[in-house]
């Protein structure tokens, strides 16, 4: 049902939430899980749900997300009449980029008026989960909607903002708030939505001709009783990046079989395809429940950690509950605990350095320590 949506994906509508990790890239091009990036989840989403069309919603720090994209081949987009398309962060009005959500969508109306679907499924980066679109639409449908909202039940905030939904019986919210103050579990709004086409292009003219400036409070909390807008409630694993401590928490909930196979087993999360050798693990190397991905070498010990790409630990170190990213090279007789380190990290023989589950410690790309 799914083949009559586009997808519109914003890429950087988050990056205030994770500046340690979006600093040079986008929120969408942040590395996830030793192989993935956070875009790979919101897109293999709409793939697996027959959408052939995305339009990717840049701003700065592209490169590496242009990067890991490439022609779209590895999410089976790369095709003459849609597939992949970046979306400039500016309209044929203006070279100003937007400063918010509602300019944003106004930059990419000429995209919507262009293509011939139904629908428009928008999302954004920062949640990990893998939900069925088809699904959505299909209730989207049933219920005759403006528009539909997707929450996940949840017990706490970090983000500076967020959008917590009060549906009726029937689903149809009957009351949506932006920041109110929670105690217990609320519905938190997960950034995906969807739209009749036609529909979500008439409220972006409408705002404009009235000058409205916020997505949120201007089209949603305001029309929420003139607008059928229904939620549709996801009860699979969500985990919402909004922080680096929640990056760090619910990367190590990877290591949980469990969250494991909900994830990545009945429907593929697919990702830039690198062809590395495998692992190496040299005499004295010890490793526990940890995710090890290709082109590593160990000689130390690993316990508990999430290795991406090329990482090397040198004879002696001891690297415990630690995300340790791409190219990382870690000498002999280092201590590591509750560390996460970006890209291209150094990290000098017999260092000691730690964090904690609430504040981990973090190296920045390319630093030498």
């Amino acid at each position: 049902m799914a083949h009559s949506a586009v997808g519109v994906i914003f890429s950087n509508i988050h990056d205030e939430n994770i500046p340690e990790l979006s600093r040079h890239r986008t929120m969408a091009s942040i590395p996830y899980g030793g192989r993935y990036r956070l875009i790979d989840f919101a897109l293999s989403n709409m793939v697996n749900s027959g959408i052939t069309t995305v339009g990717i919603v840049t701003k700065y720090n592209y490169q590496s997300l242009i990067d890991h994209l490439g022609s779209g081949k590895d999410w089976d987009l790369a095709r003459k009449d849609g597939g992949i398309i970046l979306l400039p962060p500016y309209s044929d009005e203006t070279d100003a980029p937007y400063t918010n959500r509602l300019e944003a969508l106004k930059g990419v109306t000429a995209f919507l008026n262009r293509r011939k679907e139904d629908y428009v499924v928008i999302s954004d980066c920062d949640g990990i989960a893998r939900i069925d679109i088809s699904d959505i639409i299909r209730y989207h449908e049933e219920k005759h909607a403006d528009i539909t909202m997707v929450y996940h039940e949840e017990e706490d905030v970090v983000s500076s903002y967020y959008i917590s939904l009060i549906p009726d019986a029937d689903g149809r919210i009957k009351d949506l708030k932006i920041n109110p103050p929670t105690k217990g579990k609320f519905n938190q709004y997960v950034n995906i939505m969807v739209l009749n086409r036609e529909f979500l292009i008439g409220i972006i003219q409408d705002a404009t001709t009235r000058g409205l400036s916020s997505f949120g409070r201007d089209i949603l909390v305001k029309n929420v009783n003139t607008l059928k807008i229904f939620g549709y409630k996801f009860d699979g694993y969500y985990a919402g990046i909004n922080s680096i401590q929640k990056y760090y928490a619910h990367s190590m909930e990877l290591l949980r079989k469990d969250v494991r196979d909900e994830l990545f087993g009945a429907r593929d999360i697919y990702t830039k395809v690198r062809d590395s050798a495998p692992s190496k693990y040299n005499d004295g190397a010890v490793v526990r429940n940890s995710l090890i991905s290709d082109g590593c070498a160990i000689e130390g010990t690993v316990e508990n950690c999430i290795l991406f790409r090329g990482v090397k630990v040198g004879k002696g170190s001891v690297i415990k509950n630690s995300i340790i990213m791409q190219d990382t090279v870690i000498g002999e007789g280092v201590s590591l605990d509750c560390v996460i380190t970006d890209k291209n990290v150094v990290i000098r023989d017999r260092r000691h350095l730690a964090g904690c589950e609430t504040l981990p410690f973090f190296i920045a790309k390319g630093r030498m320590l």
